[in-house]
């Protein structure tokens, strides 16, 4: 979109209208939510489908980082919105199915006849999601920000 094209040229009158600090904060949550889950990836603690679920989600979301940084493109916000809502929504079924002891997180049980690894997979997994979660909402007040002009 034409609101944020030249962005990162020669200061101007118009590079100080734009919402400078709330693109880069947006670009770098994204990019550190990329990161962590090319950590996990390569960590190989999950399953073959999880991980390449992982590598789809930096597969897109990483260069949607980039755009956001160095251009602001608005379909690039949309996009890491959709995916960081999507994510959110994947890792409480996670969540969910790791709690009840049914999920793709579930390892050996113990005593209780919970997972063993549970609680810390369980809280991992929220991290996660409160990254995912604010990626998506930085994201959504960016676009509303822009919207608004």
């Amino acid at each position: 979109m034409t609101v944020l094209r030249g962005w990162g040229r020669s200061a101007g009158p118009v590079l100080h209208s734009r919402p400078v600090v709330h693109l880069r904060i947006v670009a770098a949550a994204t990019a550190a939510s990329s990161l962590v889950h090319l950590g996990l990836v390569m960590g190989n603690h999950h399953g073959l489908w999880l991980n390449l679920l992982m590598l789809a989600m930096v597969g897109v979301c990483l260069p949607c980082a980039v755009h956001i940084w160095r251009e602001g493109r608005i379909g690039s916000l949309h996009q890491v919105m959709a995916c960081a809502l999507a994510m959110t929504a994947l890792h409480a079924y996670l969540l969910l199915g790791t709690a009840s002891g049914g999920g793709s997180h579930g390892h050996s049980h113990g005593v209780s006849g919970l997972p063993a690894e549970a609680g810390s997979a369980a809280g991992g997994l929220l991290a996660v999601l409160a990254l995912e979660l604010t990626t998506a909402l930085l994201a959504a007040t960016l676009l509303a920000r822009l919207r608004r002009r």
